[in-house]
C-alpha cells in the first residue's frame, strides 16, 4: 500500500476543513461526526486488505468526500459535484484521482445498486464497507432514528409491511423507521465487499437483531 507524502496529508487536511464547513451543521445523521467515523474505518480496513496497489489517498479522499454530494443533503446536487470538482482542481488534486474519487462518491451508495450493480474498484469497496458500516450497529440504531426524526417518518406500524424489492424513487419514499431495518440495514452485513468489513458487520448485525426483539416486545407489551 501506497503511503500519503507530505503534500497529500497536507490536500487531506484541506478537504477535511472544507467537509467540516459542509456537514457540521447537519441533522440527520450524515453530520461531519459520522464523516470522521467513516475516514477511521476506511484507515482501519486499508491496513486489512491484502490488495498492496490501494491508492490511500483516493481511499480517504472518497470517505471524506461521500456526503458532500449527496441527494440526502443537497438540494442542487449538479452544482455540489461541479463545487467539489473545482475545489479539488484548486487543491492540484490530479484529473486522474479526480475521476476515481467521483467514480466512488456517485456510485457508492445504497440506494444507487438497487436497480443497478456498480461495480467498484478496491479503493471504492473499502469506503463503501466503511460507510455501511456506519450504518449498523449501535450507532446506526441511533442515525435511523435520527434521520428519520428530521424527515417526519413514523417510528413503526405494524400494518405496514418493509419492501422486499424496490426502485431508487420507491426507496426515498421511507414510511416507518422500523421497517428501515429489514429495508435496508439487516441487508448490509450480506452486501460487504471486504473480509474485515463482513466481520465487523456480523457483529453490528447481531446488536440490530437484539435491539428489534427488543423495540418488538416493548411495543406488544411482552417486556
Amino acid at each position: 500500500m501506497k503511503k500519503l507524502n507530505n503534500e497529500e496529508g497536507k490536500v487531506l487536511d484541506t478537504i477535511d476543513k472544507f467537509v467540516f464547513s459542509k456537514l457540521n451543521d447537519d441533522r440527520t445523521g450524515h453530520d461531519y461526526a459520522h464523516t470522521q467515523r467513516v475516514v477511521k474505518l476506511a484507515r482501519r480496513l486499508v491496513l486489512e486488505t491484502t490488495d498492496t496497489d490501494v491508492d490511500l489517498f483516493v481511499v480517504l479522499a472518497s470517505a471524506e468526500l461521500h456526503d458532500v454530494i449527496d441527494e440526502k443533503i443537497v438540494d442542487n446536487q449538479a452544482a455540489a459535484e461541479t463545487e467539489v470538482k473545482q475545489f479539488l482542481q484548486d487543491q492540484k488534486v490530479s484529473a486522474k484521482r479526480i475521476a476515481a474519487i467521483f467514480d466512488i462518491i456517485t456510485h457508492m451508495s445504497f440506494s444507487k445498486n438497487l436497480e443497478h450493480h456498480y461495480q467498484l474498484t478496491i479503493e471504492g469497496q473499502l469506503v463503501q464497507d466503511s460507510d455501511r458500516l456506519d450504518a449498523i450497529g449501535a450507532i446506526g440504531i441511533g442515525r435511523v432514528f435520527y434521520y428519520g426524526g428530521a424527515h417526519g417518518h413514523v417510528m413503526y406500524d405494524p400494518k405496514i409491511a418493509p419492501r422486499d424489492k424496490m426502485t431508487h424513487a420507491q426507496y426515498r419514499q421511507n414510511e416507518t423507521v422500523i421497517n428501515h431495518f429489514y429495508e435496508k440495514l439487516l441487508k448490509l452485513a450480506g452486501l460487504m465487499n471486504t473480509a474485515a468489513a463482513k466481520r465487523i458487520a456480523k457483529h453490528r448485525t447481531t446488536v440490530l437483531e437484539d435491539f428489534l426483539e427488543e423495540f418488538k416486545a416493548e411495543w406488544n407489551q411482552n417486556k
